[in-house]
């Protein structure tokens, strides 16, 4: 990651901000992006980098048709981008019979369609240099559907088929993508997640709070990053549920039909 330019979503807290530390200290080059600009700030001051080596660009992922702009501030500032880590997101906690439509078209517009625009905004340029690496935060929820977490869960398995496809598409032109599947990470996600009314959950749920802690994560990630890995799970034995639901897919929809929601 030595000097490379690398672009994070969601980097004002969690899993994002984790990543912007380690990268840092990897010695990436970093362009850290949010709707919280103070956040941003305070993350881009954490890092410890000098002013010419990280650009706080303040990003609503929701405003499709503004991503070639914010692509081509980037490019402006540094030139290249070498690396876009997609952590951008935000989780659901709701019945089906109760959900209103639009939290799920509000989940499928952050989680899936923000991320499609980024990616198609930064793939000319990245196909042009015929190098460069898409790294995309799905969740083990992109693997197994739960209870209240409908609209969650179908943005994160659209996600895998969509970056599937990219996959197998750009593998030729030398550009690569990694798919991550984090289980429990003690993140503020629980917080911010949308009931079945589009208001905030505003609860942190025991499982996330016990989770792993977000610099061991994106250590993990970065390591699988640099290996080259296709697709990585990271977290505790929630993980094992994967496995699980591609050998024993009965069993796992017998667990997830008995467990209570949290």
């Amino acid at each position: 990651m030595n000097n490379k330019v690398v672009w994070i979503t969601g980097a004002s807290s969690g899993i994002g901000e984790a990543l912007a530390l380690e990268l840092a200290r990897r010695g990436a080059r970093l362009v850290l992006s949010a709707r919280r600009e103070d956040e941003l700030r305070r993350v881009a001051n954490a890092t410890n980098l000098p002013p010419t080596h990280v650009l706080v660009l303040p990003l609503d992922m929701t405003d499709l048709s503004g991503m070639a702009g914010h692509v081509q501030t980037v490019l402006d500032h540094f030139g290249q981008i070498d690396y876009v880590f997609q952590n951008a997101g935000i989780t659901q906690r709701g019945s089906v019979a109760e959900t209103q439509l639009p939290v799920y078209r509000q989940l499928m517009e952050l989680n899936y369609f923000g991320v499609v625009a980024l990616t198609q905004a930064v793939l000319p340029h990245m196909l042009r240099r015929g190098q460069g690496h898409f790294v995309v935060t799905s969740s083990v929820a992109g693997k197994i559907g739960t209870k209240q977490r409908s609209g969650y869960c179908a943005s994160k398995h659209a996600l895998h088929g969509f970056f599937d496809a990219l996959r197998a598409e750009i593998a030729e032109a030398g550009l690569r993508v990694t798919t991550i599947c984090p289980g429990y990470i003690r993140t503020p996600i629980s917080l911010h997640a949308l009931d079945a009314q589009g208001q905030k959950h505003a609860r942190m749920d025991a499982n996330q709070d016990k989770g792993m802690d977000p610099a061991e994560c994106a250590r993990q990630i970065c390591q699988a990053v640099a290996r080259g890995r296709d697709e990585v799970y990271v977290g505790g034995i929630e993980t094992l549920g994967i496995y699980l639901a591609r050998f024993w897919p009965a069993l796992v929809r017998r667990i997830v039909r008995n467990r209570a929601p949290e």
